[in-house]
């Protein structure tokens, strides 16, 4: 490491000039001193001061250049006064250089400047390196954890200022398998209440009281303000009283600041350390401690068995928890480390290290004096005897016998800590998107798109048009050379008789010319082509008659496809209307859940054949196909559609969740993988996608990654409510969350509303009325994956923000409902009607219910209470058809009409309009009933109900044709004989007329 020039630019009070050095400092070490240089006022000093030290494995780590700063200190030589022997020294100021941009790869670096008692000075620094400390695969294998430890919030009242203590924390991070790193933050700053921290405000290097004022903050660097949902722990739950309490604990009580920020360097085998460590024990403790100080900054011996830690607690969930059982029980750790910073003095007879960098050599220049004049503190700790061992020990002991005592102390206050935990890259990488893509692309082809082209008949008639067009032109361009131009704008047109000269002279001419018989030669080939693809006649006649016969029926196909040429050749710009298919695909896919709805699955089918027959290309049309498979439980067929679809778009989320989910079902984990992946990457704000990839993880018992996802979920279902925009995953890969653990309290203490709106504001906290695991449910519900909406339901119940809602057991009663288990399904809905009886969705999959189980009379009245709320239920259609139905049954045919016209008015079908033509025709309202039932055989023509009614409408208006037409078609697609077929033959007997049998 090198530096090679420096600057100072000073002022002061005096105007004589005065002699200065800078001093070099890393990691405890003194790196050397610059040549004594006269500073005039005002004026530049160039120091041109050389030094450098190396990085090895036992001295000056990549650890200590991660988290260790070089020190620079700007020290005055005062003049010796009368029989003054030593010199004495002033420290100026000081700055500090960071050298974590040398282990990105950088080979320069520059710093910041600060100050003590000079106004604005700047110094002017270089680092650099002979070569990259870390080679490109050391710097894409290692990364870097950062640990700050910002406040303990509502800390006990007990805890005041005076007299003077000592805040310190600590915790272990596994970076190494042989040993665990200890991150001691030590100096925090007892602050009374009145006051929210500020924000943002810049982070403090780990160096305790051995640097000047401004530069113990790390240049660069500062807590930024981010909303309570990003934070993991106790205190983002959606609670009243939790917001309530954290208004007022951070504006009215006590707390410790620390704001400091610890660096650790991993290389490859300390980031697989931490994950295998992590993987086996999820919980970390953070203990604080609070110890009197004796002496100011400086502690005897004598005096280390007396500061007794009045606390030490850890941060898992709460401060309240001290036990050694806990330790164990949750974090695999048997003893305290702070406990163990205290005995290892004590057992040597030595001082407790009093900061995070005791370790490091004191210097003179690490104790800076703020004014001129000033003697360097060079005295060592006095040295003491073996006499306090025995009331150290016993100090220990009372601690341990006293800290369940003390404990209750922070439970009353329920005291808090915020502490950020950053990765600058993840343990586990994701895979990038282009790597999922590929693939997916694999495991499911793209499938490409071919052109359209016509063949068989249609392209020999094409073909035929073709020549015919061709011919026109020529035979136009030789009229146009007999007889000028044949088309003239405003002129007269011409008399019969000059047509019919100019016609005879055209014909002279093409047959003179030969171009008569090159125009036949020419057509000929389409022709022939024509009769054996369209007409296919491959063979010749036997009989004369046959002969002309066919003979005839070509002619006319033969004129009439040429003047269907002709009349698109010779008309300018006239567009070709093309007949728009009666029903769209938004209709049919109606009409198709509408079939399911009925049990008529055959029928549905056919509607989604005839969405695939107008478009195959499109992946929604394959994707509800393999909705309709999931419901029949046909799921190979289903999976077929869903890989279909992705095939045509790869991009399509909603088949690649539903292929990763029959993936999983077969047992093929690696591919299911990949599909949740790929989704997630597609789509990052989806909740859905997310959560289903959690549920995976979760199946797998990948608890670590199961975890990730649901936050992630969580996130992007948080994120459209917050009051400021909040972004998406960090492309890069950077893992952030903030961590705040605090006590559950039974009730939430009073505070005024000026501190609640504060928090509120501060914190942009939207109460949500849902959680991502029923965001889900409807999602598999809708698709019929029974299994997965199964899981996620459990999750819901072990949710915080969850539980045995009314919307979890409509949920759940929806699942068994599918299943076919009533018996439970009813024990569901009844759960959730205790709930919540004002829930419409509830009455509604009630009278489904009691449908099913074929209680008409309270299905009955399940759907007429659905109907009567103010707000609508999520499916009406259903509840019309299902209750004009019973109406229909029990003979109500008064308020079976308005229910059908309601369904009419909303979403027409077949169905509807047959069940308001029945319901007209019962009522004797002929003319109503016809002009329904004609609405429903337009829709689908090959209902047989919608002709036996048309039927029995034509018999009881005397209309004999029509009514045996109408019951041919009933026969024709097979009408069932009861009931309503033998009410037609009993109505045929009676008028005498309608079946074709009586002729």
């Amino acid at each position: 490491l090198q530096r090679n020039r420096e600057n100072l630019l000073v002022s002061g009070n005096k105007n004589e000039p005065f002699l200065n050095f800078v001093r070099a400092e890393f990691n405890g070490t003194q790196l050397g001193d610059s040549q004594k240089c006269d500073a005039a006022v005002d004026e530049s000093v160039n120091y041109n001061f050389f030094c450098s030290f190396e990085c090895s494995e036992s001295a000056h780590t990549l650890d200590d250049l991660a988290q260790k700063p070089v020190i620079l200190t700007v020290i005055e030589i005062l003049p010796k006064e009368k029989k003054q022997k030593e010199e004495k020294t002033c420290v100026l100021g000081q700055a500090v250089v960071d050298l974590l941009p040398l282990l990105h790869g950088k080979t320069l670096a520059f710093t910041h400047y600060s100050h003590v008692s000079i106004i604005n000075p700047t110094l002017e620094v270089m680092v650099s390196v002979q070569e990259p400390l870390l080679s490109d695969a050391q710097l894409s294998e290692s990364n870097l954890l950062t640990v700050t430890v910002e406040t303990a919030f509502s800390v006990p009242e007990v805890w005041s200022p005076g007299p003077p203590s000592s805040y310190v924390a600590a915790m272990q991070v596994p970076l190494m398998a042989e040993r665990e790193q200890i991150l001691l933050f030590s100096d925090g700053v007892l602050k009374m209440s009145g006051e929210r921290e500020p924000v943002p405000r810049p982070k403090k290097w780990p160096l305790g009281p051995l640097l000047a004022p401004d530069a113990q903050f790390i240049p660069g660097v500062y807590i930024e303000s981010e909303p309570s949902d990003l934070e993991d722990g106790d205190l983002n739950r959606k609670k009243d009283f939790l917001l309530e309490f954290r208004a007022e604990a951070e504006c009215n009580r006590k707390r410790v600041s620390w704001d400091t920020e610890h660096r650790c360097f991993m290389d490859a085998e300390g980031a697989a350390c931490l994950t295998r460590r992590i993987i086996e024990c999820r919980w970390w403790p953070v203990e604080i401690m609070r110890a009197p100080q004796a002496g100011g900054a400086k502690l005897g011996a004598g005096k280390a068995g007396k500061d007794k830690p009045v606390r030490k607690a850890t941060s898992l969930s709460n401060m309240e928890e001290l036990c050694s059982s806990l330790l164990i029980c949750c974090t695999k750790r048997t003893k305290s480390v702070l406990r163990e910073s205290i005995r290892a003095p004590a057992a040597q007879g030595r001082p407790r290290p009093p900061s995070s960098m005791s370790s490091c050599k004191a210097t003179p220049s690490k104790v800076i004096d703020t004014q001129r004049g000033g003697k360097d503190n060079r005295e060592a700790p006095k040295k003491t005897g073996t006499q306090g061992k025995p009331a150290q020990a016993e100090s220990l002991i009372d601690v341990e016998l006293q800290m369940n005592a003390e404990g209750q102390m922070y439970a009353d206050s329920r005291s808090y800590i915020i502490i950020e935990i950053t990765l600058e890259k993840p343990l586990i990488p994701k895979r990038p998107p282009e790597e999922l893509a590929k693939r997916v692309m694999e495991l499911i082809p793209t499938r490409p798109s071919l052109p359209r082209c016509p063949v068989g008949a249609e392209r020999a008639v094409q073909e035929y048009k073709a020549q015919i067009a061709s011919v026109a032109a020529q035979v136009l361009e030789e009229y146009q050379q007999m007889f000028g131009a044949a088309f003239v704008a405003g002129a007269e047109p011409l008399d019969p008789t000059t047509q019919e000269q100019r016609k005879s002279q055209l014909f002279g001419e093409l047959n003179c010319s030969g171009k008569y018989f090159a125009f036949k030669e020419q057509m000929k080939y389409s022709v022939v082509r024509i009769v054996r693809e369209k007409m296919l006649r491959t063979e010749a006649f036997t009989e004369p008659e046959q002969l002309q016969a066919f003979l005839s029926q070509l002619y006319i196909f033969l004129v009439d496809e040429m003047h269907v040429a002709l009349n698109k050749t010779l008309t300018a710009d006239v567009q070709e209307v093309q007949a728009q298919p009666l029903l769209d695909c938004a209709q049919l896919i109606h009409f198709a859940r509408e079939a399911e709805l009925n049990g008529d699955y055959k029928l549905a089918a056919h509607y989604y054949k005839e969405r695939l027959a107008r478009d195959r290309s499109n992946p929604s049309h394959w994707f509800d196909y393999g909705v309709f498979y999931m419901l029949t439980t046909d799921y190979s067929k289903a999976e077929e559609c869903f890989r279909t679809a992705v095939s045509i778009d790869q991009s399509h989320v909603s088949s690649l969740l539903m292929c990763g989910i029959l993936s999983e079902m077969n047992e093929q984990y690696e591919e299911a993988g990949t599909f949740l992946e790929g989704a997630t990457c597609i789509d990052p704000s989806s909740v859905i996608a997310w959560t289903l990839f959690g549920l995976f993880y979760l199946a797998q018992e990948n608890f670590i990654q199961a975890e990730m996802a649901f936050q992630e979920a969580t996130k992007q279902l948080r994120a459209p409510l917050q009051k400021s925009p909040v972004c998406g995953p960090d492309p890069t890969g950077n893992t952030s969350s903030p961590t705040s653990h605090v006590i559950q309290p039974e009730e939430g203490d009073k505070v005024n509303a000026d501190d609640k709106a504060t928090v509120l504001q501060h914190n942009t906290t939207t109460r949500l009325n849902t959680t991502i695991y029923m965001v889900t449910v409807k999602f598999l519900l809708r698709n019929y994956a029974l299994q997965m909406a199964q899981r996620a339901l459990a999750q819901e119940l072990l949710c915080p923000d969850g539980g045995p809602s009314s919307s979890y057991h409509l949920a759940l009663a929806h699942v068994q409902l599918l299943r076919g288990e009533y018996s439970n399904a009813g024990a569901s809905l009844q759960e959730a009607l205790s709930d919540n009886i004002q829930n419409p969705d509830i009455w509604a999959l009630y009278g489904h219910w009691y449908y099913l189980v074929k209680d008409y009379h309270q299905a009955q009245k399940c759907y007429e209470r659905t109907l009567d709320f103010v707000t609508d239920a999520s499916d009406t259609h259903h509840i019309y058809i299902r209750l004009g139905s019973i109406y229909l049954q029990s003979g109500e045919y008064e308020k079976a009409k308005p229910i059908y016209l309601r369904a009419c008015g909303s979403s027409p079908s077949c169905f509807t309009w047959l069940g308001l033509g029945s319901a007209c025709y019962r009522l004797g309202e002929l003319a109503e009933a016809e002009d329904a039932l004609t609405e429903a055989n337009i829709l689908d023509n090959g209902n047989p109900e919608v002709w036996g009614y048309l039927s029995l409408v034509c018999l009881k208006t005397g209309r004999k044709v029509e009514a045996e037409q109408s019951y041919k078609y009933a026969l024709k697609f097979n009408l069932p004989e009861e009931p309503l077929l033998q009410e037609i033959k009993e109505l045929q007997a009676h008028v005498g007329f309608g079946n074709p049998c009586f002729r």
